[in-house]
């Protein structure tokens, strides 16, 4: 058999523990709310040109012609420039280890 609760000083209370009976609410804890994230501008794919409109475009463009985000991937020299040519072109300095 279940609780027992019974009516004191003006609330429902379990009958032996004398704690308050709690409703669904307060025993499913706080509420879950959604998050709204707004759409990103549209702008031409780097890629192919196309227009993208939404992030979903932009993840099937992305995968569509086999990249990825930069943000995804770590460098693999960690940010330091390393070859000589591509600083040069670019007007960077080569990290200091590198030279």
């Amino acid at each position: 058999m279940g609780e027992r609760f019974v009516y004191r000083n003006g609330a429902l209370v379990n009958r032996v523990t004398g704690e308050p009976m709690l409703t669904d609410a307060e025993r499913a804890g706080p509420v879950a709310t959604p998050m709204v994230m707004s759409d990103i501008p549209t702008y031409a794919s780097p890629i192919d040109g196309t227009m993208i409109t939404s992030r979903s475009q932009r993840r099937e463009d992305l995968a569509r012609n086999n990249c990825v985000e930069a943000g995804d991937m770590p460098s693999p020299t960690g940010g330091k420039i390393r070859n000589k040519a591509f600083a040069a072109k670019r007007g960077l300095q080569v990290s200091e280890e590198f030279r």
